[in-house]
């Protein structure tokens, strides 16, 4: 996949500065229903939207979502819309769509798990029901609990979409898993129903690659290993690296280390018993290991993983044409925001709406 993937409708914006050279987002006028005949084909990583809700909000706009005569309607439309998209999604992506509930004379609808139900039938797989979790919002006037969440769906046409934890666990809690608490920012755009940076951010950061293939767009794996970089969170970390550096142990010890790993210690080793599968030269420099470093051994165990590289494409395209940047496309880009969130982790990106509120920088 090159550049020139994206095939140009009627009217693109530009914004005028790029952090990151080739990333500059490109701004589409068009209906969400026809993204499959702008784009090329499997050209797309990752699609993160926020469509319209349910009778929450009028745009104005005679071809808009959302202003459906009934539920039923407004979710077959939806998820025809998102199985339109199929053609220019690389079968390693995933879709995240941002999806809130509508209360009808005090009855919640259910309209993410409906939503879920058409996809499924589509044959899509809901790899992860996501909760955006709110500490505040919009008060209720229903004799029952206010909302404080709404549902982000990773949809995906395959069991195993790509999907990287590294970028994200340098910036969000992995912990976290699949709650993530994100309050609801101020925008003073015209657009009536903007989302937080935070959400889009999280989603590219998990699931668009930061680099694929100049030739085939398949997205290049990470190398990653353990050093000596202990975790800061942890206390004894310190003077672990105090003792190590005064020991005189070297890599292969390091290594040892790592492939015996904690279930050589205490009540472990009656459940673990893989480290006793190790070789016998393995496990003689484990036990040095341990001898000199004691109770800290253990540290040596939890070595924050770093990135040393990306894992070459199996087409040998990397050895003449440099990588890209992932795509992330919004078909109901709104402001932006998704288009700013990609820009700012270096991806390129691709927004579409009906009625574009992009604003360039000035």
């Amino acid at each position: 996949m090159t550049s020139d993937t994206f095939i140009p409708t009627t009217k693109t914006t530009r914004r005028r500065t790029s952090p990151l050279k080739g990333t500059t987002p490109r701004v589409l006028s068009g209906d969400a229903r026809n993204v499959g005949l702008m784009l090329t084909r499997r050209s797309i990583d990752l699609v993160v939207t926020s469509p319209p809700y349910w009778q929450k909000r009028d745009y104005g706009h005679q071809d808009q979502l959302g202003q459906e005569e009934n539920v039923g309607d407004f979710v077959r439309s939806l998820a025809d819309t998102v199985n339109g998209w199929r053609s220019v999604l690389k079968p390693s992506a995933s879709v995240f769509i941002n999806l809130g509930d509508t209360i009808r004379d005090g009855t919640a609808l259910g309209v993410p798990w409906r939503f879920t139900d058409a996809m499924q039938t589509r044959g899509w797989h809901l790899v992860s029901h996501i909760i955006w979790a709110k500490r505040s919002g919009v008060p209720t006037p229903h004799q029952r609990l206010a909302s404080r969440h709404e549902s982000v769906l990773q949809l995906s046409l395959t069991r195993k979409p790509f999907m990287d934890t590294y970028p994200y666990a340098q910036v969000f809690d992995l912990s976290e898993g699949d709650v993530w608490h994100i309050q609801p920012g101020r925008d003073r755009s015209r657009h009536l129903a903007p989302f937080p940076q935070e959400l889009p951010s999280r989603a590219i950061l998990l699931a668009c690659p930061e680099q694929v293939c100049a030739s085939c767009g398949t997205p290049l794996g990470r190398r990653i290993e353990r050093g000596l970089d202990l975790d800061p969170e942890r206390k004894q970390s310190k003077r672990a690296r105090e003792i190590w550096d005064a020991s005189g142990l070297t890599d292969a010890h390091l290594r040892a280390i790592r492939a015996t790993g904690s279930g050589d210690v205490g009540k472990t080793l009656k459940y673990q018993t893989g480290s006793g599968k190790n070789s016998a030269e393995v496990q003689r420099l484990a036990a040095e290991a341990k001898a000199i470093l004691n109770g800290y051994f253990r540290e040596f165990t939890f070595a924050l993983p770093k990135h040393v590289g990306f894992i070459p494409c199996m087409c040998g395209a990397g050895e003449v044409r440099r990588p890209l940047p992932g795509v992330v496309l919004d078909p109901f880009m709104g402001t932006g925001t998704t288009l700013k969130a990609a820009q700012e982790a270096g991806r390129r990106s691709i927004g579409v709406d009906l009625l574009p509120f992009w604003e360039p920088a000035t």
